[in-house]
């Protein structure tokens, strides 16, 4: 990853039911990561999620794109209710 760039990611919140973006910053808390809550449990567009970015200070790099990947509750149980993490990579917004 270039310098200057984080890596955001979007999920469901298992204590709400909604999609959460939120923006990953190594070397701080999980707690302290810059977080975004979308109303409703539709999948937000991408125009939506654009918005989200510029409300927490960042903005997409140029050329990202989402990528999902899957993921399940309980590691290594094929049984397991399946988690989508959508992730892009980000910088902070310019003055």
């Amino acid at each position: 990853m270039a310098a200057g760039t984080y890596t955001t990611q979007m999920s469901v919140s298992r204590w709400t039911g909604r999609w959460r973006l939120y923006v990953a910053l190594l070397g701080e808390p999980s707690s302290q990561w810059p977080e975004y809550e979308f109303v409703g449990s539709v999948v937000p567009t991408v125009a939506a999620r654009s918005r989200a970015l510029n409300t927490l200070g960042y903005v997409f790099t140029d050329g990202a794109e989402w990528t999902w990947t899957e993921d399940s509750v309980v590691h290594g149980d094929a049984a397991s209710p399946v988690l989508l993490i959508a992730s892009a990579t980000v910088r902070e917004a310019g003055p």
